[in-house]
């Protein structure tokens, strides 16, 4: 055989488990920009389960189930230990829209050559956005 093969992996997509479907989509697509491109609607005509895109990064989101199929929420904080990094062009640039539409981000700084701003959605999961650059290490963003 000539050449390399094609990888087999190909993506990682987040699965957040969340508590609360409506809440987790407002603060991803109103908040954060993201699209939904995929959904699972139950017969009730309620939203469980949909794929979302912002730019080339994707999560997935459902809601635990309160009865039949499907894990049930655990008991204590959701979240917990969890940090996604979406790695961008420009994390400023996120971090002002986000404010903008009324989202709470931490104040910009530099950690590892990178712009980091950081949110937490309603179930507690943080999510960082990051950037590179060449500005001096724990330089913090001031408007």
């Amino acid at each position: 055989m000539s050449g390399e093969a094609e990888p087999n992996v190909r993506q990682a997509i987040p699965f957040f488990m969340v508590s609360d479907m409506e809440a987790s989509v407002r603060f991803y697509v109103d908040g954060l920009g993201f699209e939904i491109t995929h959904r699972w609607v139950g017969d009730d005509g309620k939203l469980r389960w949909c794929c979302m895109r912002n730019g080339e990064a994707a999560l997935m989101l459902q809601e635990y189930t309160r009865e039949g199929h499907g894990p049930g929420r655990p008991e204590g904080k959701l979240g917990l230990g969890v940090s996604i990094c979406f790695v961008c062009r420009d994390a400023l640039a996120i971090y002002r829209e986000v404010k903008a539409r009324g989202v709470a981000a931490e104040t910009p700084f530099v950690g590892n050559a990178m712009w980091v701003t950081s949110l937490t959605d309603p179930d507690g999961y943080r999510i960082d956005f990051e950037s590179p650059t060449d500005v001096p290490e724990e330089t913090v963003y001031s408007e």
